[in-house]
């Protein structure tokens, strides 16, 4: 069974910060990604899928009310599992829509158990390698794995590179785009198809782009409440905009093949 975990305030990352500040995108690429991850991943009625990492739930509720599938939304985090339950609840989709704890290194589930497996910005953070083959084995030959990473469109400065990767998200692992493609193809893709974009999800065009005018402003009144999110955002935001110019998103969709 998965580790859930809880952290502190002062230790959590733009994921989980903004998670708990009520922002439903949280992932490069914002709405224009997964807009495009949908229309790669041919989703039908009936469908089993996997949403690993699935935040507050965002994608997975989409992918049931629009598409009719059958979604298992996993993450490890605990205020995240918390949000996701929530908003599954109040979008009425929770017989189509279940929330549990599953780790992307060692899926709970069986080989070739889902007919698309997606992930939107969680293997940079673990061993890459592992969990993509993790996504590959647990998706049934002849079905599809997406995810969704950052990545270097340009090279970074020393300096960027150090904030964005010793400070603002220690551990993260960003690779160029065809490094990324790599790691899929080497876990076992085929006829892999790619898109990519700016990193706009933390400016300010991009977040009411995500989020519209209402939650956005809510999501900013929320920052203001606590004394904890103040210092927080006080921290993280004028680091981040440091790295912002040299980042992007990369979408990877790929199938895995019937004879695997």
């Amino acid at each position: 069974m998965a580790e859930v975990r809880r952290v502190p305030m002062s230790e959590a990352d733009p994921y989980l910060l903004f998670g708990l500040l009520g922002k439903q995108v949280i992932h490069p690429g914002g709405r224009k990604a997964t807009e495009e991850l949908l229309g790669l991943a041919a989703l039908a009625l009936g469908q089993q899928v996997l949403d690993i990492g699935c935040g507050v739930g965002t994608t997975a509720i989409a992918m049931a009310k629009r598409f009719m599938v059958a979604v298992t939304a996993a993450d490890v985090s605990a205020d995240m599992l918390d949000r996701a339950i929530a908003n599954v609840e109040s979008a009425g989709v929770r017989d189509r829509v279940s929330v549990e704890a599953a780790d992307i290194c060692a899926l709970p589930y069986a080989d070739g158990h889902f007919d698309r497996v997606v992930a939107e910005a969680v293997t940079m953070f673990v061993d890459r390698q592992r969990a993509a083959k993790e996504l590959v084995r647990v998706c049934r030959p002849g079905g599809m794995v997406l995810a969704t990473e950052f990545f270097w469109r340009q090279p970074p400065t020393e300096e960027a590179r150090e904030i964005f990767l010793g400070q603002v998200c220690p551990g993260m692992q960003l690779d160029k785009l065809d490094g990324w493609v790599r790691i899929y193809k080497d876990a076992g893709l085929s006829a892999i198809e790619v898109r990519s974009g700016p990193f706009e999800m933390m400016t300010p065009r991009g977040f009411i782009q995500d989020e519209g005018f209402i939650n956005a402003f809510a999501c900013m009144f929320r920052g203001l409440s606590r004394v904890a999110y103040l210092r927080k955002m006080a921290w993280l935001m004028p680091r981040i905009s440091r790295a912002v110019p040299y980042l992007g998103y990369i979408l990877v969709g790929g199938l895995k093949p019937a004879t695997s």
